[in-house]
């Protein structure tokens, strides 16, 4: 069997097995190891030991849990919900105000979780109770909590990042760094359209009643000022040191772990039971990631042996004769498609064994020192459209759980549908200007 046959097998037991419903690391880690033995005999069942042993030394990883306990902390001590209030007090005279207030209560979160499930759940929890209260139209709220969680993923700390850039072996630093532009771009373009759409039809996000508004003394808007900014305090605390080079990538995660707890603690929000759930779900997912990444790497180690990535190079340029910009966007394509019935590191672990190492190879006109550095971040940017899109985006199952009865299944795929357009246009724009990804990476290498 040629080694191209050998490829596409691999390839499709491994879909096989996840359409059946096994784990994603376990379908993989399976096919890796089990195609390594049987095409080098028994010395290739060392192959999920070395993945293990690269996994175990690769000292950035410490990360992960560092800032996954983070944003447990934040969220289960309800850190959170004073951000929300003083959004409600400041926005609630702007046309769509709290809507506007609930993508920079999202931002904030993002930026210091790195998760989407977390911005979903306070979003669910405290920001659509108050919205429905106040007569928001139900759609316009379900798709700004789904669409506002989802810069989860991309703005900095990016726990997806960080598994992509185990993957790619890039630098964290840099993908975190290029996330913030797009990230905070697609904040805006979200602000933009929330803003129009209630300033064309004020009935789907009315602005907070002068009644109410004069009710709330100037004292009592200074109050929630300072309470709200608080969580800004553990990002800057987190953040400023480690973008000045103070400290190390591990290091200011440390700093912002013991930072949340600190604000807990002044708070007297950080009790045993916030302690001890905050460590169970941090152990959970922690272990979920590094399953996945051990099982990416032996599959990748497989494909990198069989010469799978010059067999697809070859076929894209040599027999289709295809330009290095159609290969990138058919790529882009096919993440889009896959995103329908997977998720985000099931795409990355099933196809960047091919893609990245491709797209190294690929002449974009881009520096190929940051070309996989921008990769990342279009592949963060899909995956966030992959939350979206039926039948099996992540959000739509979470908002399901969350909402109230009168939101139904229907409501939240149609909520979904304008800010899905508005990710597609980022994706466009960081696709046509790299620059957008790029420059701050190259201005902070460039010090």
């Amino acid at each position: 069997m040629s080694y191209d046959m050998i490829a596409i097998l691999m390839f499709t037991t491994m879909m096989v097995m996840m359409a059946t419903g096994q784990r994603v690391f376990g379908a993989i880690g399976f096919v890796a190891v089990a195609a390594s033995v049987l095409l080098w005999g028994v010395g290739g069942s060392d192959l999920g030991f070395a993945a293990a042993m690269k996994l175990m030394k690769w000292y950035p990883l410490l990360t992960l849990p560092m800032f996954i306990f983070m944003g447990y902390v934040l969220s289960e001590s309800r850190l959170a919900d004073d951000l929300y209030r003083m959004f409600h007090v400041w926005f609630g005279p702007v046309p769509g105000g709290l809507a506007i207030g609930t993508i920079f209560l999202m931002v904030v979160i993002s930026a210091m979780n790195g998760l989407s499930v977390a911005g979903m759940a306070i979003g669910a929890t405290i920001a659509l109770p108050e919205l429905l209260k106040r007569r928001y139209d139900k759609r316009m709220v379900t798709g700004v909590i789904q669409a506002g969680s989802s810069l989860g993923i991309l703005i900095p700390p990016s726990v997806v990042l960080v598994l992509y850039a185990m993957i790619a072996r890039q630098p964290v630093s840099l993908l975190w760094l290029a996330g913030v532009v797009p990230g905070l771009m697609m904040a805006g373009m979200f602000i933009v359209y929330i803003w129009i759409r209630c300033k064309l039809n004020p009935e789907l996000g009315p602005p907070l009643d002068p009644r109410d508004r004069a009710q709330i003394s100037r004292a009592e808007k200074i109050r929630l000022l300072s309470a709200g900014i608080l969580p800004l305090v553990i990002f800057l605390v987190m953040m400023v040191p480690f973008v000045t080079g103070y400290t190390s990538l591990v290091e200011a995660s440390v700093v912002g772990a013991l930072a949340s707890v600190a604000a807990a603690l002044i708070k007297r929000r950080f009790t045993r039971q916030v302690f001890e759930t905050c460590t169970r779900e941090t152990l959970a997912v922690s272990c979920m990631f590094m399953w996945i990444i051990l099982a990416a790497l032996a599959f990748g180690s497989v494909f990198d042996g069989l010469g799978a990535v010059k067999a697809i190079e070859g076929f894209f340029i040599d027999k289709l004769g295809l330009s290095p910009w159609m290969i990138l966007i058919l790529m882009q394509l096919s993440y889009l498609i896959m995103g329908t019935f997977l998720d985000d590191t099931a795409m990355l672990v099933i196809v960047a064994p091919l893609y990245v190492p491709l797209v190294a190879t690929l002449d974009l006109g881009i520096d190929r020192q940051y070309v996989l550095i921008w990769y990342g971040v279009l592949y963060t940017i899909t995956c966030q459209v992959a939350y979206m899109t039926p039948p099996f985006g992540y959000n739509l199952f979470l908002m399901r759980a969350m909402a109230p009865p009168e939101i139904n299944i229907i409501d939240i795929y149609r909520s979904i549908v304008p800010f899905v357009g508005v990710m597609i246009l980022a994706l466009i724009l960081v696709l046509a200007f790299p620059e957008l990804a790029l420059w701050l990476p190259q201005h902070i290498n460039a010090r």
